[in-house]
């Protein structure tokens, strides 16, 4: 069998882009060399890592491309809400403990300049440090829940962006590990300020919590299959997420119809406002995919739509810390 020059050529271009390819100094390509099933964002055009080495793939953490700053925001708030879960674990079971550790006995709690500032002003505090002997002794699983569920949704992201590019197999087991912890995280965030805030109203807190867990695990069923892991499907993921989310206004609603009268939950109101906020706008943003659209390849590095969504929901889940802290505060503040 005769090899023609052609053929030969082809062959050694080939093979000198699967060797470039295998050295992570210079693997970097743009979006017309993608295989398909990579190519989710036409408007961020280089700075791909494509099929690598799994080695190169894990150092690649500490590199510059595309992918850097989604690793790195999500890995960043995964510390910070591990610092928080330490934090809490230190201080044995004890709710009261750990609202002292965030709260301070006076002014000395990490949240104070918030909870003393302007808007706790408006809302008439004065100030939102209990006596001690006044607190009531309330279980701290439900805060460790939601400080779970944030871990394990900013780890899976950072994991899923370091190691989606490694093939085919990985692209799309991590994507589905992806999809998977916004949905634990959104579930677990519920169950903090409705285990509080209901803590004496057993049948609505079991109907709201159980509602919300198996709407997640529909959501998750649903995102498990192979045709919604595209780009193609971005706008129905985001849907799906954002539905989750705000379906937390029912039970925000009856909270704030039967504890109108307390200024912290009224607070704590506010703090979740601004948390669907952030959602809502760091989904409209991944969705639309600004501002790459306007400049295609100006921001494949750094700000485009993804990372600024990355950003949102760190912010988005700090502000439901905050609510959280709030809620619990108030709900130690009770007489037993």
């Amino acid at each position: 069998m005769t090899i023609l020059p052609k053929q030969l050529s082809a062959a050694c271009d080939c093979y000198k882009k699967r060797k470039v390819v295998a050295n992570c100094d210079a693997a970097l390509i743009n979006f017309e060399e993608l295989p398909e099933y990579m190519k989710d964002n036409e408007f961020i055009r280089n700075y791909y890592r494509c099929e690598w080495q799994l080695k190169d793939v894990a150092l690649s953490i500490f590199s510059l491309h595309n992918e850097s700053l989604n690793i790195w925001t999500h890995l960043v708030g995964f510390l910070i809400f591990s610092k928080m879960m330490i934090m809490s674990l230190n201080e044995k079971t004890s709710l009261r403990n750990v609202r002292a550790v965030f709260f301070g006995s006076g002014s000395d709690g990490w949240l104070s300049m918030i909870t003393d500032s302007y808007i706790g002003k408006v809302a008439g505090l004065g100030s939102l440090h209990t006596q001690e002997e006044h607190a009531t002794s309330v279980p701290i699983w439900p805060w460790l829940i939601f400080l779970s569920g944030a871990m394990i949704c900013l780890i899976f992201s950072s994991v899923s962006h370091l190691f989606g590019c490694h093939s085919r197999r990985f692209h799309y087991f991590f994507w589905r590990l992806d999809y998977t912890g916004i949905s634990l995280m959104i579930v677990c965030s519920f169950f903090t300020p409705i285990f509080y805030i209901f803590a004496d109203q057993p049948y609505w807190r079991f109907f709201y919590l159980s509602s919300v867990t198996i709407l997640g695990a529909a959501v998750v069923v649903t995102l498990l299959a192979p045709s919604l892991a595209n780009g193609r499907t971005r706008s129905f993921r985001a849907t799906l997420f954002l539905c989750m989310g705000f379906s937390g206004v029912v039970p925000a609603t009856h909270a704030v119809i039967l504890h109108w009268d307390q200024p912290k939950i009224r607070v704590s109101l506010m703090y979740e406002v601004v948390m669907w906020l952030m959602y809502g706008a760091g989904a409209l943003i991944y969705v639309t995919r600004v501002p790459e659209r306007w400049k295609p390849g100006a921001f494949d590095i750094v700000g485009h739509s993804h990372q600024i969504f990355h950003v949102f929901v760190v912010a988005a889940a700090l502000a439901h810390c905050a609510a959280s802290l709030m809620i619990m505060d108030w709900r130690c503040s009770l007489p037993p």
